[in-house]
């Protein structure tokens, strides 16, 4: 499991794609989420506005999970 750092109270979903490398564009979220489920805390979700906190678990389809964790 990877961890994202964060320095702010939270991230976006979108932003958090971004910073992990999955995708190289903020647009490309909205593109993104609608082909692929992601599982945030074992639930789906597709909303890339999605405000991620330290401690949730972000996992995607191809077996890569995240922990955003405070930095």
């Amino acid at each position: 499991m990877q961890e994202i750092a964060i320095q702010t109270p939270y991230i976006t979903l979108g932003q958090m794609l971004k910073e992990a490398g999955i995708i190289d564009s903020g647009g490309a979220a909205k593109w993104y989420l609608r082909e692929n489920t992601v599982v945030i805390n074992g639930e789906d979700d597709n909303r890339r506005g999605r405000k991620l906190v330290a401690g949730d678990v972000v996992a995607l389809p191809n077996g890569d999970s995240f922990k955003i964790t405070e930095g």
